[in-house]
C-alpha cells in the first residue's frame, strides 16, 4: 500500500469510527428518552415540600407517614414530578421503586442486599440424578416444572432466574452474556440489564429455538410474577382483579407485563415507606389471613391475636396488610409459601380453570396434612399425570407452613434470624439483606442461641437433619416410580378402569406428602418431626398402591387363564 492510500484508509477509518459513536450515542439517547431512569439524587437538589399539601389529599398517607420513623422524610425523597401533580392532579407523580434510593439512608442493608453469596451456586437442577430429586420428572410429567427446577439463589437475582428458567417463557428471555450470570449491582438496578428478549416483536407465549414443547415451557403468568417483584404494585388492583384504575390482572399478557417490571422484591414489599413500619403487599397473603379470617399463624390463635395483621386499602382498588409489629415469618410469608398461581383442573367438569378466576391467585394457608384437604373443598388441581391419569398438586415453595409448629418458632425464633441476622460493622449494627442459609452464617446465626457449639457443630447438626430427611425423600420418589410402573403394567394386561380409578387415590396422597419436601428449600431442617411423618406417610401409601395395584394384575392375569 503506497503513502497516498495509506492516508486515505486512516481518514476513512477515522470517519467510520467516529461516525460508529455519534450513531451509538444518538441510538442510546433514544432508548433513554423512551425510558428515563428515576435519579434517586434528583430530590436533594429540590426544596422539601410540605407534606401537609399532600395530606390533603392522601389523608390515608397521613395516618403512616405523620407518626412513623420517615415522617422527616419529605415526599420529594421518593417521588418526582410533584409539581405537575400539584397544579394538575391527572398529572400522575412518578415514584422510585429502585433500592438505591433507600440505599441513601440504610447503605449497610442495601449492601448486603446486592452482594452475592458466591458459596451457594447458581442454575442447580433439583432433579438430576445427583441432586435433591433425581426420579422428579418421571414422577411430574408432564408437569412445566420439568423442563427446569431450579435450586433458588440470592434474592437479587430472583427476577432474572424467573425471567431465565426454562419453564415460564418458552426460552424468551436469555442472558446478554453468560457473565452477566453474577451481576447483582445491574440485577437491582433492571433486569433488563442482564437479560434480552430474543423476539421483541411480539407478546405472544410460545417456544423459542433451540427448545421444544419437551425442553421448555410457557407457564408463566402475571400471579407468578407477584412473587418475584412489586414493581407493578400502583397499577394491580387487589388480587389481580380488572379494574380500571389498573393497567394489569390476572388475565394479562405476561409477556408484555414482564418487559414492564424490572427490579426484584422492591423495599416496600416488607417496609411502608411513608412510616417505615412493618407490612406485606402480597395480596392473596392478605386475603388468606384478613379476609377469609385465617389468621397470622392460623395453627396457633393465641399467636395469631397478639401478632396481627390490618387490611388497608388504596384508592378503593389496592390493599396492603400493616402488621402491628415487625414479624418477618409474615414478610416471608409472601413468597416462600404453597400457593396456586395458575390455571388448574376442575375437579368436577375436568375443565380448565381460568385466570380469570380468583382461585388462581390463592394461598391454601394450610400444613402438609390439611393441604389435600382443602383444596379438593376448593375444586381443583393443578395438573393430571402423564401415565396415570391421577390430579396431582405442583407445590411450589411451603417454608412458612412448614416452620409453623417447629422446635425453632416455639422457641420464638423468626426467618431472619437464621436467614437475614443482625451483624455489626464499623460498630454499627444492621439487618442483613443479602438471605442467605444459616449455614452461611453460622457464628451469626446458630452460634447466637448454641454457644457451646464450634461452626463445624452447628454444621455437623445441620446436616444431620438434612442427610436423614433427603434419604427419606429419595425412598419416596423410589416407591412413587415403582407405583407409576405398576400402572403402566396393570393397565397393559387389562385391569378394569374403575380399579385403576381407585388406584389413583394412592398416587394423590403420596404425591402430596412427598413433593411438598421437594419443593421446600430446608431438606426437612425447618421442621425434621414433620417432614419425617409426611414422608413416611407417602412412603407407605405409595407401598400400598403398588400391593394394590399387584393383586388387581395377578387377578387378572388368573381370570384369562
Amino acid at each position: 500500500m503506497n503513502r497516498k492510500h495509506y492516508i486515505q484508509y486512516i481518514v476513512m477509518s477515522a470517519i467510520v469510527f467516529i461516525g460508529g459513536i455519534c450513531f451509538s450515542i444518538a441510538d442510546a439517547q433514544k432508548v433513554a428518552l423512551k425510558e428515563k431512569p428515576l435519579n434517586p439524587k434528583a430530590a436533594t437538589k429540590e426544596t422539601p415540600l410540605n407534606v401537609k399539601t399532600c395530606y390533603g389529599c392522601h389523608d390515608e398517607i397521613k395516618d403512616f407517614h405523620a407518626a412513623g420513623k420517615h415522617r422527616k422524610v419529605n415526599c420529594r425523597s421518593c417521588h418526582e414530578g410533584l409539581e405537575k401533580h400539584l397544579k394538575d392532579a391527572e398529572s400522575k407523580p412518578a415514584t422510585r421503586m429502585d433500592h438505591a434510593t433507600c440505599g441513601k439512608c440504610h447503605k449497610e442493608q442495601y449492601g448486603s442486599f446486592i452482594s452475592v453469596n458466591l458459596e451457594s451456586k447458581p442454575k442447580v437442577e433439583k432433579s438430576t440424578a445427583t441432586s435433591r430429586s433425581p426420579l422428579f420428572d418421571i414422577i411430574m410429567r408432564p408437569h412445566g416444572f420439568t423442563r427446569e427446577h431450579g435450586e433458588p439463589r440470592s434474592h437479587v437475582f430472583s427476577l432474572v432466574d424467573q425471567l431465565l428458567v426454562d419453564r415460564a417463557f418458552g426460552g424468551r428471555f436469555q442472558l446478554k452474556d453468560w457473565t452477566k450470570m453474577s451481576e447483582a449491582k445491574a440485577a437491582e438496578k433492571s433486569v433488563w440489564e442482564i437479560l434480552k428478549d430474543v423476539d421483541p416483536s411480539s407478546s405472544d407465549q410460545k417456544i423459542f429455538p433451540p427448545y421444544t414443547p419437551r425442553t421448555a415451557f410457557t407457564a408463566a403468568n402475571p400471579v407468578c410474577l407477584s412473587c418475584k417483584t412489586q414493581d407493578h404494585i400502583l397499577k394491580w388492583a387487589y388480587m389481580g382483579d380488572k379494574n380500571p384504575k389498573a393497567k394489569w390482572d390476572r388475565t394479562s399478557k405476561v409477556v408484555e407485563m414482564a418487559r414492564d417490571v424490572h427490579r426484584p422484591f422492591n423495599c416496600f414489599t416488607c417496609h411502608d415507606p411513608h412510616s417505615a413500619g412493618p407490612r406485606v403487599v402480597r395480596d392473596a397473603l392478605i386475603d388468606a389471613v384478613v379476609d377469609r379470617g385465617e389468621g397470622t399463624y392460623p395453627y396457633d390463635k393465641e399467636k395469631s391475636k397478639k401478632i396481627t395483621m390490618t387490611k388497608v386499602m388504596f384508592r378503593d382498588f389496592r390493599a396492603i396488610g400493616a402488621l402491628n409489629k415487625p414479624d418477618s415469618n409474615l414478610m416471608c410469608a409472601q413468597c416462600h409459601v404453597e400457593y396456586n398461581c395458575n390455571p388448574v383442573i376442575d375437579l368436577k367438569t375436568g375443565e380448565t380453570i381460568g385466570m380469570g378466576d380468583r382461585r388462581t391467585n390463592e394461598f391454601q394457608w394450610r400444613n402438609v396434612f390439611d393441604y389435600d384437604a382443602w383444596v379438593e373443598k376448593q375444586g381443583y388441581r393443578d395438573f393430571r399425570n402423564e401415565v396415570t391419569g391421577a390430579l396431582l398438586s405442583k407445590i411450589q415453595h411451603p417454608e412458612v407452613e412448614v416452620f409453623w409448629g417447629s422446635k425453632h418458632e416455639r422457641a420464638g425464633v423468626e426467618c431472619k434470624d437464621c436467614h437475614m441476622p443482625k451483624m455489626k460493622k464499623a460498630g454499627k449494627t444492621f439487618t442483613w439483606h443479602g438471605q442467605k442459609g444459616a449455614k452461611y452464617m453460622k457464628k451469626d446465626t446458630c452460634l447466637k442461641c448454641h454457644p457451646r457449639w464450634t461452626e463445624k457443630e452447628a454444621e455437623y447438626q445441620i446436616e444431620g437433619v438434612q442427610n436423614y430427611i433427603r434419604g427419606k425423600m429419595r425412598k419416596a420418589e423410589l416407591w412413587l416410580s415403582e407405583f407409576v410402573r405398576s400402572y403402566q403394567l396393570a393397565k397393559s394386561v387389562g385391569v378394569s378402569e374403575d380399579t385403576l380409578k381407585e388406584s389413583r387415590k394412592f398416587h394423590t396422597k403420596a404425591h402430596t406428602k412427598w413433593e411438598w419436601w421437594t419443593a421446600e428449600n430446608s431438606d426437612g431442617f425447618h421442621n425434621p418431626d414433620q417432614a419425617k411423618a409426611s414422608l413416611l406417610e407417602s412412603i407407605q401409601t405409595s407401598i400400598d398402591g403398588v400391593k394394590f395395584l399387584e393383586k388387581a394384575i395377578e387377578d387378572k392375569l388368573k381370570a384369562g387363564k
